[in-house]
Parts: structure tokens; C-alpha cells; sequence
């Protein structure tokens, strides 16, 4: 069994034991809510783009798989920007917590850049196998997770146009999952 493929199936509720903890031990003062949410904005804008290029191929929890080389919106500059968007929700409502600090933070962050390796590997496997040098090419000119400044524009034979309608309704569980944790930490930082 290829653990790789358990932790992509199982990756939608592998946050959950940090965000419980996070609102648990949470001590939210003003600078960390609005610092915070900023950083989660960015984060959600950032997976709100992605989905809304992609549509609902991202929510797949069986197999990994996609029908079409993405390299529009944010693709063009980072090769996964779902992850990268999520990185920084999570980091942004670590900051508005200010739970448990640095100790949280630190734990989440080793456990996901091991899990976004692990996943990313499995997703780069198939897009190898999918897309031959198409994919290749992709990836000698497309970081990872870390964004290159320009848009990359090379020559692909798939481009498609956001649809923010297909956007919103790949992305809801997302930003109700999102408005509950921030509404839970907004909550302890007013009952304290």
C-alpha cells in the first residue's frame, strides 16, 4: 500500500486535530485576529483562484488523477496553489490564535510539509505519466510551492478561463470550515 495515496484520500481532515488544539489553547489579542486574517484572506483568494481555473477535479479523495494539464491563473506561477493557499489559512488562523506559540506552530508546520511532499509526490507521479514532456516542461519552469514573480506562458494545448459560479461551489465546504474556525477564535478572543 502506498502511503502517499492514504494521506491524499485522508488530507481534507488531517488539519482537524491542530484546529482543534489551535482554538482549545487560543489567546487571541487584537494585532493577531486582524495580522491573522490577512494572512488567511490571502490564503482563501489564493485557493478561491485555483478552483476556480480547476473545478471540482481538486476534491477528489479516491484516486489521483486530472484530465487536463492546468497551467492558467495561479498555476502559472506556482505548480500547487491549493496547497500553497492552504499553508497560509492555516498559518493565518495560527496567528489569530496565538495558541500555544511557538510549540503549535512549529508541530503543524513539520507535519505539513511532510504531508504536501508526500501528497505532491503521488500527484506528480500521475501528471508524469499523463502529460509527458508537457509536464516536464511544466516543472523545469513552475515552482513547486515557492511562486515565481512572472506568469509562466508556455505552450500548451489546454487553456481555460476562471469561472468564479465553479469556484464558489468547489470551494464551499472549504469556506464554511474556514468562517467556523475564525468564528470560534473571534468568539474566544471576546469570552476570555
Amino acid at each position: 500500500m502506498d502511503i502517499r495515496l492514504k494521506i491524499f484520500e485522508l488530507r481534507s481532515y488531517t488539519p482537524i486535530p491542530f484546529l482543534l488544539v489551535m482554538v482549545a489553547f487560543a489567546e487571541p489579542t487584537l494585532i493577531s485576529l486582524i495580522c491573522g486574517f490577512g494572512v488567511a484572506l490571502i490564503g482563501e483568494a489564493i485557493r478561491f483562484w485555483g478552483v476556480s481555473i480547476a473545478g471540482s477535479e481538486t476534491r477528489t479523495t479516491g484516486a489521483v488523477g486530472a484530465t487536463n494539464l492546468i497551467t492558467d491563473g495561479p498555476f502559472g506561477y506556482v505548480r500547487n496553489p491549493l496547497y500553497v493557499g492552504n499553508i497560509l489559512m492555516y498559518v493565518g488562523c495560527g496567528i489569530m490564535s496565538n495558541a500555544l506559540v511557538p510549540y503549535l506552530a512549529l508541530t503543524a508546520f513539520v507535519w505539513f510539509v511532510i504531508q504536501y511532499q508526500l501528497i505532491v509526490s503521488q500527484e506528480e507521479d500521475h501528471l508524469k505519466r499523463a502529460f509527458g514532456d508537457e509536464y516536464a516542461t511544466y516543472c523545469k519552469n513552475v515552482p513547486r510551492f515557492i511562486p515565481r514573480v512572472t506568469k509562466y506562458s508556455g505552450e500548451h494545448s489546454f487553456h481555460r478561463e476562471p469561472n468564479f459560479s465553479r469556484g464558489l461551489q468547489s470551494e464551499t465546504r472549504t469556506l464554511q470550515a474556514f468562517s467556523a474556525v475564525i468564528a470560534l477564535i473571534v468568539l474566544r478572543f471576546f469570552v476570555r
